[in-house]
Parts: C-alpha cells; structure tokens; sequence
C-alpha cells in the first residue's frame, strides 16, 4: 500500500507519510489536544484505524517524530476528510497539503468520484488550503463546533476521478518541498 499512495521511503530528516498504527497514537493525541478544544479519544482513533476497508488514516513524521495526521472514510461514490491536523510547531512547512494530497489519492484508489469535509467558518488559512484542491464552499453547518458554537462551511471537490483534478493533483505535488513530495 506503501506505494500506491506515493509514500515514498523515509531519508534522515524528511517527511514521511505513513499509515496510522496504535503506536503513533501518543503523538496525535499531542497534536489533538493542541488543536482542538475537544479531541477525539485514542479508542475512536483505534476504532477508525481498524476500518481499513474503506478508511485511510495517516501520519506525517518527521526524524520519527509525529507533526500530523489525517483521516479519510469513503463510502460509496463519496469520501469525507474526518480530520486534519497539523502541529502548530510544524505549521507553513506544507505538511497538511501532503496529507491532504495523499487523502485525496487514497479516495481515487477507493473509486470516490468526490471528496467533502467541514472546517470553522474562522478557518481562512484551511479555507485556502482547500481550494487548492478543487474544493468549493455548499453551505454552512450551524453550530457544528459545539464546544465553542461556531458555524462549520462545508467544502466539496467533484470529479476527482477526471485527468484535469489528477493533474491539479500533479502540479500540487511538485509544489511541495524536496521530502514532502509523494514519490520523491
């Protein structure tokens, strides 16, 4: 699997994009708690790790270290990023496009034909991110977060399955640095 998700083979010091095993869980949940006012359980990650059928959950690593992770469940014609998250120590180094792109290459392999996910109204950096990627704003959750009461915009990218998205793909792909590029 390794490959098909253009994981490419740790060299000292890059990025290495990997699965998500219970080992890595002590580090997302560093991350978790950093990020989110109210993170998950390490039994929900383990809960979603062990759906492999139609779940992808990554890390990011770097020198060993977890600096981000990302999940992926598809279901049918659809796949929905459950999650991203970046350590804010790590932050404008690219490694949530990474995760982001390998989520997406992982929803074409399962045959999704589009990708959603929700992100804070406030979110503008991720909003960016996003669009990149081919994905638009189609409406507003009300109160998603509910720990703070903010409004979630849903974001959605069609057509991953089409030569012009895996070319957006390509071209984002050459875009991140030396370690951070699949296959590099």
């Amino acid at each position: 699997m390794r490959r098909s998700l253009g994981i490419s083979e740790q060299e000292p010091g890059e990025l290495e994009i990997t699965r998500m095993r219970r080992r890595h869980l002590r580090g997302v949940m560093a991350i978790e708690r950093q990020v989110y006012p109210r993170p998950w359980s390490p039994n929900l990650f383990v809960a979603e790790m062990s759906e492999s059928r139609n779940r992808t959950y990554l890390v990011a690593k770097l020198d060993r270290e977890v600096v981000g992770y990302g999940g992926m469940i598809c279901y049918g014609d659809e796949a929905h990023i459950t999650n991203i998250a970046v350590d804010p120590e790590h932050h404008r180094r690219k490694i949530g496009s990474r995760l982001l792109h390998d989520l997406i290459r992982s929803a074409i392999e399962m045959s999704a034909q589009a990708v959603s996910l929700e992100v804070r109204v406030s979110n503008w950096g991720a909003q960016r991110l996003y669009a990149r990627f081919g994905f638009r704003p189609v409406g507003v959750r009300k109160n998603y977060y509910q720990e703070t009461g903010e409004d979630a915009l849903v974001m959605w990218t069609d057509h991953i399955q089409t030569a012009e998205h895996r070319r957006r793909l390509a071209r984002i792909a050459e875009e991140l640095p030396p370690g951070a590029r699949p296959d590099a």
